[in-house]
């Protein structure tokens, strides 16, 4: 198959299957179309890889006057790379749901979903029209919603997925808005035209400054990072796509394929490097705190979205980009990895986990490889990505960059400073799941929702193939993915920066042992306390993301409601009154005619003549 060809067909052939799939109802027949369509979709890559060059290809859809849209594919190294991500942690996915949503009466519409999410993001991806990357940009955002609440047995679900859709939707519109005006100031949305219109400097940073909020919503950047810890009441596969290859990669995305035009806006990339700096160091105080697993790594994803976006504010996408292929690697296998351990155990609380080590070795080699690269342990991949970020932050401080110094410094001392965060609640969890003291065989747990609870089996166990399969898989990357770096082919592809680093290497490593060292003391020192006790007071207020929850909750969400209490009270005693009164004040009027109608006759002939004269002084006293 010709590259020409495998180009178009990579989105489509996932969103086909996933439309497709929403028609079925057998199981057998859902697990053979999705790992099918998701095996297409990876060999489509694997086409791509032996591309010669970059190339477009496109085809005229509809026009709107005298705007054109096209459905077309702008395929080079830096796309087939994400886009290969993609495939390969939707295919893993796909054979791990198999077994883990075995008893999963609505399996057939989950795995059409999820093959909508893959197609989505292949086109976000892969498209050279802005409206189309925005057609897959919505898809996005509704798949999510599907799949958070995907499990209805679980009362928090449906308030995930309401959250994380009106949280991303805040975003989007900014994100629409920003994209009418780059279509509109270059009058077409072909990308490689958009990239080459010389557009004001207002114009610009406003369209700029409006699609960040995009980004800052899908990518969950402060402040539109909220959605994001909640939405681990979706099935733990669904945390392993959207926090790894989907969704969340996609905003990162869309600021590094408009990356020219963000090179000419200093005021973007500062604001870029403020929202990443904080997101950096809230997400990884966050996750220092929380018992729950998944919510562990779900702020340790917010926090490392950081590092990519921290990336491009300093001005290297090629660092950001690489980081994000690593962080695809890892994440993914961490989330699926404590998919295995959830499903051994039965919850998800860290306080109820223990001596898992020596009864599930291959899930707890893949938190090993996962953590670390997640830390920044050297070789693994996480190192070479983090530290390119770190590096690229560095000579940032020196000048020479479109964005401001300060912005620079500031990116960098957050980095820095989070990667010792990183590393001790890395070693915390790995320490509270896999090491001290085991739970008693057959104990039994709360599940974590109402009324709901859980006979662990009496010797926890590694998962069945079709969910190690997939841990096996995504551990080679996580552990060798960072050496692509000294591939020639691959950093001139990402435009990499040496990755020998010299001395800027000695301050991430020694800020990653200590905190490391500290976590494991405090674990050592007080045998069976967790060590975020050491936290104090601090503690809940990190559990609870700085309680930004509940500042939104009273600037946002209660004054909405009481202006839509207020809407509703109006549209029913005025808007429905006045419309039900005066329906019910006709009646009343035809009551009464209908009751004039029937006069006697006499009677009747007094009224008209009654009536006449009447008529008929109101017209004299007129005329006077």
């Amino acid at each position: 198959m010709s590259v020409d060809v495998a180009g178009p067909l990579l989105p489509v052939v996932p969103l086909i299957v996933g439309l497709i799939g929403l028609l079925l109802q057998s199981r057998r027949l859902a697990i053979v179309l999705s790992v099918t369509g998701a095996v297409v979709a990876l060999l489509l890559t694997l086409v791509l890889l032996t591309a010669s060059g970059p190339f477009e290809t496109g085809v005229d859809l509809v026009e709107f006057g005298d705007l054109t849209v096209s459905f077309g594919v702008a395929i080079n190294p830096a796309v087939v790379y994400v886009a290969l991500a993609v495939t390969i942690v939707a295919l893993c996915v796909q054979v791990y749901s198999i077994t883990y949503l075995h008893d999963d009466d609505r399996y057939a519409p989950y795995a059409a979903q999820i093959s909508l999410f893959t197609g989505a993001m292949l086109l976000v991806v892969t498209a050279n029209d802005l409206i189309v990357m925005l057609v897959g940009w919505e898809v996005m955002g509704a798949c999510s919603y599907l799949l958070i609440g995907h499990d209805r047995r679980l009362p928090e679900a449906p308030a995930a997925a309401v959250k994380a859709f009106l949280v991303t939707r805040v975003g989007d519109i900014g994100f629409l808005l920003g994209i009418a005006v780059l279509i509109t100031e270059a009058g077409t949305p072909r990308l490689s035209e958009v990239l080459a219109t010389g557009y004001s400097t207002g114009t610009l940073t406003a369209a700029l400054l409006l699609i960040l909020a995009g980004v800052a919503g899908k990518s969950a950047q402060f402040p539109l990072h909220t959605w994001l810890p909640d939405a681990m009441a979706g099935p733990t596969p669904i945390s392993a796509l959207i926090h790894a290859a989907t969704m969340v990669a996609a905003g990162v995305w869309v600021v590094f394929r408009l990356y020219p035009l963000y090179t000419q806006s200093s005021t973007a990339l500062a604001v870029l490097a403020v929202m990443a700096s904080i997101t950096i160091a809230l997400g990884a105080l966050s996750a220092m705190a929380q018992d729950d697993l998944k919510r562990v790594l779900a702020w340790s994803t917010v926090s490392q979205i950081g590092y990519m976006t921290g990336a491009l504010a300093v001005g290297s996408p090629a660092a950001a980009l690489f980081h994000l292929l690593t962080h695809a690697a890892f994440k993914a296998l961490l989330f699926l990895a404590a998919g295995a351990v959830i499903h051994a155990v039965g919850t998800n609380l860290l306080s109820r986990m223990g001596g898992l080590r020596e009864h599930m070795p291959v899930t707890f080699w893949s938190f090993v490889i996962g953590l670390g690269a997640l830390a920044g342990l050297p070789p693994l991949a996480g190192f070479w990505s983090k530290e390119n970020v770190l590096t690229a932050a560095a000579h940032a401080t020196e000048g020479g960059e479109t964005a401001p110094i300060w912005s620079a410094w500031l990116v960098w001392i957050t980095a820095l400073f989070s990667v010792g965060l990183t590393a001790w609640y890395a070693t915390r969890l790995l320490l509270r799941a896999f090491f001290g003291v085991a739970r008693a065989p057959g104990h039994t747990w709360e599940v974590g929702f109402d009324d709901a609870r859980y006979q662990a089996p009496d010797s926890p166990h590694d998962p069945p193939g079709p969910m190690r399969w997939p841990l096996i898989l995504l551990a080679i990357p996580a552990s060798l993915l960072g050496l692509a770096a000294f591939a020639p082919g691959f950093r001139t592809a990402l435009e990499l920066d040496d990755p020998h680093l010299g001395v800027a290497v000695a301050l991430p490593m020694l800020l990653l042992a200590t905190g490391a060292g500290t976590a494991w003391w405090l674990w050592w020192a007080v045998p069976g306390v967790d060590p975020a006790e050491a936290l104090g007071r601090a503690r809940p207020l990190l559990a609870a993301g700085f309680r930004l929850d509940d500042l939104q909750d009273r600037l946002l969400v209660r004054p909405a409601k009481t202006l839509a209490k207020w809407a509703t009270t109006g549209d029913i005693r005025i808007v429905d009154a006045t419309v039900t009164g005066t329906g019910a004040g006709t009646a009343q009027v035809g009551a009464v005619l209908k009751e004039v109608h029937r006069l006697p006759l006499p009677a009747a002939a007094v009224a008209v003549c009654a009536a006449a004269l009447l008529l008929g002084a109101i017209a004299w006293w007129g005329a006077a």
